[in-house]
Order: C-alpha cells, then structure tokens, then sequence
C-alpha cells in the first residue's frame, strides 16, 4: 500500500502561534507540509450560513494574509512544502495574485503549492465586486490566467472576467506552482482535469471513503485520457487515528493535512507532538 504523506492546515490568527515558530516547529517533527488557510474579511452583516454550523468560530476574522506568512515561512525553512488550503483567488486581481505567487514560489525555493477555492461566503465576494453565481467560471479564469502569466513571456488573455494584452511580470516561478482545486461538487473531478494538478477535498469522513475511492478513480481516469500527468488527492481535515490513515492510502490519496487549533504556542505545539507521534508510530 503507498504511503500517505503528513502534513498539517491551520487558521493563523494574531492571538495564535506566531508563523515563524509555527513554521519551525512543523519541519522539525518531520511533517511534509504545512498549508495555511485565507479569508480576506468577514462582513459583520453576513447573512450566508457557514456550512460548518450555527455559529462561524472567531478564527474566521483573525486570519494572516497567508502569502505574507507563507514568505515568514519560507524564510526560516529549507524542506517542507507550503501552501494554501484554500485561496479565494477569485477575491484576488489574477496579475497581482500572479506575482504575488511567483514571488512565494521565488522566496520558497520552489516549494509553494496554490490551493483554491471559490469560496462560501457570498458577502465576502460581493464586497470584492463578485457575483457568487459566476464563481466556478471566474475561478477557473483566474487560475488560467496566472499560469499564462507564469509560462509565457508576453502573456495575454482574453476571457469572459480577465482581459489584458501582452504585458511583461518578472520574477517567474522556479516552477508552475501546483494548482490544488478545493471543493467536493460536481465539477470539481473536471475542474481538476482541465486546470489543476490536485484535488483537495475536505473532511472526509470513514462513511464517504467508497465514494472518495470511486471519485479519485474517476478522476485519474480521466486525468490519463487526457493525457495529463498523474494528478494529486490531499484531505484537508484528515482524521488522526491510524485506522484512518489506512483507510486514506487504501482509497488513494497521496496526503493527509491534520488541522491545528486556533490557540497560542503552548496548545499548538502539543498538538503537534501529539501528530508526530502518530505519523512517527
């Protein structure tokens, strides 16, 4: 059976564990992977349902811009992958977001992975000029757009949401950042195969691992039809017990991401000894 690989996803939040000693202490318990997620705002007058429950935590409204701390990051690292889990690229301008990546990926040594998402909260994109209904197309825009902006020295593009002519954006990544499609409806095995280079999907719970196993299945098939290159499965929110981790690899999936609590060192840290021990065992 393949390995899993570990890593681990967290809110980072001004009353938490700094990224810098997050960042540390993760490559030095030997995780593969450290993935950070992204909210730009909440509006206080959100009327969108989090999908999660009744109550949205507070974390929501506290997090580091993630490509500011993934650079911190970057800086006191040398190994483990960095990424986010999910960017909400359509609240993003694609040529700023473009360098913006690039300039990560520069800094990282060519370690960061792009994760994104198009997002759940309708305010939150309303406030940045997006229609929620166009998402899925604006989404996939953007990500085209930035990986033109990555492979060609003249880009252009010319889409229903982003239009410019040739222009020039240096620095170019060391590589084509990964592009890792979150979400779990019906597009997302065909989003994957047109645009992206994984999948992540989240919380997957022991009842949904026959139908994760049938989609990653269906995905790759189509993957290889295509002629793509082998594409990736990583869980956000995996469960962290070992019959789980079996279950994981039985159905396919290259990598786990254990969140961490949205709590101060102390907490943190304990949390990751907890982890490695598990991956370790």
């Amino acid at each position: 059976m393949a390995t899993v690989e570990h890593g681990v996803v967290t809110f980072l939040t001004d009353y938490g564990i700094s990224a810098v000693e997050l960042a540390r202490a993760t490559e030095e318990r030997g995780f593969g992977s450290l993935f950070l997620t992204e909210h730009t705002h909440i509006p206080a007058a959100r009327k969108t349902p989090w999908p999660g429950g009744a109550e949205l935590p507070k974390r929501y409204a506290h997090t580091f811009d993630p490509f500011v701390a993934l650079a911190a990051m970057a800086a006191v690292t040398e190994r483990i992958a960095l990424g986010t889990a999910v960017s909400l690229v359509c609240q993003h301008d694609p040529i700023v977001l473009a360098k913006q990546v690039a300039s990560l990926d520069r800094i990282s040594g060519g370690r960061f992975e792009l994760g994104v998402g198009m997002g759940w909260n309708r305010e939150e994109m309303a406030n940045h000029g997006v229609d929620p209904r166009t998402r899925a197309r604006r989404m996939r825009e953007h990500v085209l757009a930035m990986q033109a902006i990555w492979a060609q020295e003249e880009a252009s593009f010319d889409g229903e949401f982003v239009k410019f002519d040739r222009i020039w954006s240096w620095p170019k990544p060391l590589r084509r950042p990964p592009i890792l499609i979150g979400g779990g409806g019906p597009g997302v095995v065909d989003r994957v195969v047109e645009f992206g280079d994984g999948w992540i999907p989240l919380r997957v719970r022991r009842t949904e691992l026959d139908a994760l196993r049938e989609r990653i299945s269906e995905m790759r098939g189509k993957a290889a039809e295509a002629g793509r290159g082998p594409v990736t499965v990583t869980v956000y929110g995996a469960a962290a017990t070992p019959e789980a981790l079996e279950s994981y690899a039985a159905a396919g999936v290259d990598r786990v991401l254990f969140e961490l609590p949205d709590e101060p060192a102390d907490g943190v840290l304990r949390r990751l000894d907890e982890l490695a021990a598990l991956s370790n065992g």
